[in-house]
C-alpha cells in the first residue's frame, strides 16, 4: 500500500496537468508589459514638455505700432471773428393806432413793405357825423359874427349921440358890453369849429415818421377806437437791426462802430451792417449779451427771421490747424497730441475763427505740440503710436513688425 502511495505522477505536459494556472500566468505577463509601456510614455511626454516649455520659451508674436500723421502748427496771425446767432427786428418799431374818437374804417391806403413819409395818411375813418357838426358850427360862427357886427354898429351910433346929451353914459357902457359879448361868442364858435376840425383830422391815421410799413392789422369796414391795438407797425426811417446773442467772453472784444456781416438762415446772401449798441446787461442764465447791429432795409431781411452775424474783432496770433484735426464730444472740442514718449494724449481746446487757412485755436495749444492731423477717431488716450510729420517720408518699419498704414490705428471700443 505504501509503495502505491509514493508512486510518481505520470510525466505529462504541465499545461495539460495544470490548465487554469497557465492562463493566469499569461494574463499577468501582458499586464506587466502594459505598465512598462505606460511608464515609458509618461517619461517621454515629460521630456518633450520640458524641452518645449522649460529650456526654450516661445517668443511672443510682434505687435504692430500704428503710424499717424502729425503737424506742429506754430502760430499764425489771423483775423479774429466773433460769430453769434440772433433775430432781425426794427431798430425803432413804432405802433400806429387811432388818436381820435374812432369809427368805421373806410379806406386803407398802404401795404406792408411800403415806404411812407411823415404825416402821410395810412387809413381813413368815417367822418360823416363830424362833418355835419362842423357845418353847424360854421353856421353858428356866421350868426355870432352878425350879432357882433350889429352890436358894434349900435355902439358907434350911441357914442355919436352922447356928446349931444341924448344918451347917458350908462347906455354906452351897456352897448359896449353887448358888443364885447357878441365878439366873445364869435371866438367861442370859432374855437369849437377848430376843435371839431382837429378831431376830424385825427380820423385820418397818419404816419408819425418817415419809415417802412412792417405790418398792417386793419381792414376796410372794421370799427376801431382808442382802445384798439395798433393798426400798423412802422420801422422808423426804414432801419432794421439784428439783435445778436453774444457769449459773455466775446462781448469785451466788441465795440460800437465795428462792421458786421449778417446772413439770414436759409439764405446765401449776406448783408453789411454796423454795431450801434452793446446792451449793458448780461443774462444771468444764458451768460449772453445782446449786440445790436444796424442794417439798412433790404427785401431779403424780414423782421422776426433768424440770422447769424460775423463781426471782425481785430487780429491775433493763434495756432491754426486743419479741420480734420478737431474732434468734439459731449465735453467740447479737443485734439490729440503726441507726447515725448509717443503716447496719445487728449487736449481740450477752444475753437476760434474758421477761415481758408484752417481753424484757429483760441486756447488749449501754444503751437509747439505734435498734433494728430487725421485718424483721431481711431485713437485712444494712452495708446503708443509712431508719429509721422506731415510732408515727411515715414521711416522704415522694424523687421519684426509689419508696416501699417497711417490711419490703421485700432478702433476704440
Amino acid at each position: 500500500m505504501s509503495m502505491n502511495m509514493h508512486k510518481s505522477l505520470p510525466d505529462t505536459d504541465s499545461a495539460a496537468a495544470f490548465p487554469y494556472g497557465a492562463e493566469s500566468t499569461a494574463r499577468s505577463g501582458r499586464k506587466r508589459w502594459m505598465i512598462v509601456a505606460g511608464v515609458v510614455l509618461v517619461v517621454v511626454a515629460a521630456l518633450v514638455g520640458w524641452r518645449m516649455f522649460g529650456s526654450e520659451p516661445v517668443a511672443a508674436p510682434p505687435v504692430a505700432v500704428p503710424s499717424v500723421t502729425v503737424v506742429v502748427p506754430g502760430t499764425t496771425e489771423v483775423t479774429e471773428m466773433v460769430t453769434a446767432p440772433g433775430s432781425i427786428a426794427a431798430r425803432r418799431d413804432d405802433g400806429v393806432g387811432v388818436q381820435g374818437d374812432g369809427g368805421r374804417v373806410t379806406a386803407v391806403l398802404v401795404e406792408p413793405g411800403q415806404r411812407v413819409q411823415r404825416g402821410q395818411v395810412l387809413a381813413r375813418i368815417d367822418r360823416s357825423i363830424q362833418t355835419q357838426q362842423a357845418n353847424r358850427l360854421a353856421a353858428e360862427i356866421r350868426a355870432t359874427e352878425a350879432d357882433a357886427a350889429l352890436a358894434d354898429a349900435n355902439l358907434g351910433r350911441a357914442q355919436a349921440l352922447v356928446e349931444r346929451g341924448f344918451i347917458s353914459k350908462a347906455d354906452i357902457d351897456q352897448r359896449t358890453a353887448s358888443r364885447d359879448g357878441a365878439r366873445a361868442r364869435v371866438g367861442v364858435a370859432r374855437a369849437q369849429l377848430a376843435e371839431l376840425n382837429a378831431r376830424i383830422a385825427m380820423l385820418d391815421v397818419r404816419s408819425p415818421a418817415n419809415g417802412l410799413i412792417l405790418a398792417r392789422n386793419v381792414e376796410t369796414g372794421q370799427v376801431v377806437g382808442p382802445g384798439t391795438a395798433a393798426l400798423f407797425r412802422l420801422a422808423e426811417n426804414g432801419v432794421l437791426e439784428m439783435r445778436a446773442q453774444v457769449a459773455e467772453q466775446d462781448m469785451a472784444r466788441l465795440k460800437p462802430g465795428m462792421s458786421a456781416e449778417v446772413t439770414p438762415v436759409g439764405s446765401t446772401e449776406s448783408y453789411r451792417g454796423q454795431i450801434w449798441l452793446l446792451d449793458p446787461v448780461i443774462d444771468a442764465v444764458s451768460r449772453q449779451g445782446i449786440a445790436r447791429i444796424a442794417l439798412p432795409y433790404s427785401p431779403g431781411l424780414r423782421v422776426g427771421a433768424f440770422a447769424r452775424a460775423r463781426v471782425q474783432a481785430g487780429t491775433g496770433v493763434r495756432p491754426v490747424l486743419p479741420q480734420s484735426a478737431i474732434q468734439s464730444d459731449a465735453r467740447g472740442s479737443f485734439v490729440y497730441v503726441i507726447g515725448a514718449d509717443n503716447k496719445v494724449a487728449r487736449r481740450d481746446v477752444t475753437v476760434g475763427t474758421v477761415s481758408d487757412q484752417g481753424v484757429s485755436i483760441a486756447s488749449g495749444l501754444v503751437g509747439s505740440e505734435r498734433v494728430v492731423v487725421s485718424a483721431g477717431a481711431f485713437l485712444r488716450p494712452g495708446e503708443t503710436v509712431k508719429p509721422v510729420l506731415e510732408g515727411a517720408a515715414a521711416a522704415p518699419a522694424p523687421a519684426t513688425a509689419p508696416v501699417s498704414a497711417p490711419v490703421s490705428a485700432p478702433v476704440q471700443g
